[in-house]
């Protein structure tokens, strides 16, 4: 069983371009790169405009709510993020190698 999923909860609930609203009020645009469950924790990869420009990537943890809807929580343990970081490179890497037709 791999130790990485992905999941599209997310991108069925809001799409691929997701607003999301900090403490302030103030309202910014993220495209949704992957959401995927690894090691029991959900996490998205994220990017603004200006983060692609920049090569960029913004992980978040999900959570879902008991009314359904999902809530996107930074992660602020380093360690965590890296552990995030590095599954995302790992999806896509392997997602890339099954679009090639490359088996491990």
């Amino acid at each position: 069983m791999k130790r990485i999923e992905r999941l599209r909860r997310l991108e069925q609930a809001y799409g691929r371009e997701i607003d999301l609203v900090d403490e302030g009020g103030g309202a910014e645009t993220f495209r949704l790169l992957a959401e995927y469950r690894l090691d029991g924790r959900v996490y998205a990869a994220m990017q603004t405009p200006e983060m692609r420009r920049d090569d960029e990537i913004a992980f978040f943890r999900v959570k879902e709510r008991e009314d359904g809807e999902f809530e996107l929580e930074d992660i602020e343990d380093e360690d965590e993020w890296e552990t995030a970081a590095e599954g995302y490179d790992e999806l896509v890497f392997e997602e890339s190698a099954e679009d090639r037709g490359i088996s491990e």
